[in-house]
């Protein structure tokens, strides 16, 4: 029972340790998953603030919906609010109200506004142009014809802009983006012999992007000659389709890699340092909507715990019987262990040493030592 007890407190001792170092291992991202960008801006001065002001229809369309929701109920109301206070005001210096005790001779700016909730009600059927025929206008003062139209242009004006904001959310590309999909690691194995980085992209509508494009950024920090330090260094990242990297057919999922050649950023690494490298790969897939033609940008990325050495994806199409065509996605992001060199200088020494063997190199550590022969036969 001890032994017992002390093998479960080594096993929950050794979890906790490990859980601990997974913790202070644990990165930070500068793009999530789902494409998010994790930035912040602190100490914006108060000037560059009112710019979001005077680009307004941008700040409306990148607001939260519960934000815009909120600013959509409260213009309207507002301005109904607004104009119904004017109204009662009309009426009141008019005195068309009850309390003054009009005669019945006397012709009022509007008819039927006995208090504030008449001319409320009068502003709301004005602004929304529902027209009840109870409560209108009369000819007896400018004041009352000069609120009516400049309430029912603003009204038109209030009324396209958030319902133009509306739709213009509804209508974003963005959502678009949440269709596209890549594999949750990235994995390092051979292709057409060469080292290659791999990732798997879908898409999940049977609509096509058009005009398709993929390629990377490897962000890392970087110090200069001159000792200067570069947070989120940005290093270009080539990647290719077998199809070609322009104008995808972008029907089932693609395997698109970045061949790692002496240019690449990765030519250094191998399977033992990859892990301690600080980096972050973000990949970007812009392209066209077909339904729409919105442009539409999917990203995603990669911190070094997500790319995996030696692995490569596994088969996710295949033909059924009726001859269609079928995707699982339940191998979208399974991975099958391969053979793979442990870096990319490894492969490129291997190649070069069968290369030179092909050629009949001599070895270089072979020494040939030359031995004189002498005749000493005596006759």
């Amino acid at each position: 029972t001890t032994l017992s007890v002390e093998g479960m407190f080594k096993y929950f001792r050794k979890r906790f340790a490990s859980h601990l170092t997974e913790s202070s291992r644990r990165r930070a991202r500068l793009v999530s998953k789902d494409g998010r960008c994790n930035i912040e801006f602190g100490n914006v001065e108060e000037q560059s603030r009112f710019v979001f002001l005077v680009d307004i229809w941008t700040t409306i369309l990148d607001l939260r919906w519960r934000y815009k929701m909120t600013i959509f109920i409260s213009a309207f109301l507002g301005s109904w609010f607004l104009f119904g206070l004017l109204w009662y005001v009309v009426a009141y210096i008019h005195k068309d109200l009850p309390e003054f005790s009009p005669s019945i001779n006397h012709t009022p700016c509007v008819e039927n506004i006995n208090g504030l909730t008449s001319a409320f009600l009068f502003s709301l059927e004005t602004q929304v142009t529902i027209g009840y025929g109870f409560r209108c206008v009369t000819e007896q003062c400018a004041t009352a014809i000069f609120l009516l139209i400049f309430q029912s242009i603003l009204g038109v004006i209030i009324n396209s802009f958030m319902c133009g904001a509306i739709l213009a959310k509804i209508s974003r590309s963005k959502k678009r983006a949440k269709t596209i999909t890549f594999s949750s690691n990235a994995v390092i194995s051979k292709r057409g012999g060469k080292l290659c980085l791999l990732i798997r992209v879908a898409n999940l509508r049977k609509s096509l992007l058009i005009g398709s494009h993929i390629y990377g950024k490897l962000l890392k920090t970087t110090i200069t000659p001159e000792g200067e330090t570069i947070i989120l260094d940005q290093v270009n990242i080539d990647f290719v389709v077998d199809a070609g990297n322009e104008n995808l057919f972008f029907i089932s999922p693609l395997t698109i890699y970045h061949v790692i050649d002496k240019t690449s950023p990765f030519f250094h690494m191998s399977v033992e340092t990859i892990l301690q490298q600080d980096f972050e790969l973000v990949v970007f897939l812009d392209g066209t909507v077909e339904a729409t033609s919105a442009t539409c940008q999917v990203r995603t990325s990669y911190i070094p715990e997500e790319v995996l050495w030696g692995y490569r994806f596994a088969p996710i199409v295949s033909k059924t019987k009726e001859g269609k065509y079928r995707v699982d996605f339940h191998n979208f992001s399974k991975t099958v262990e391969v053979e793979t060199p442990h870096c990319a200088f490894c492969l490129y020494n291997e190649k070069d040493a069968k290369a030179k063997a092909k050629r009949g190199y001599d070895n270089p550590g072979f020494i040939l030592s030359e031995v004189n022969e002498t005749s000493d036969t005596k006759m």
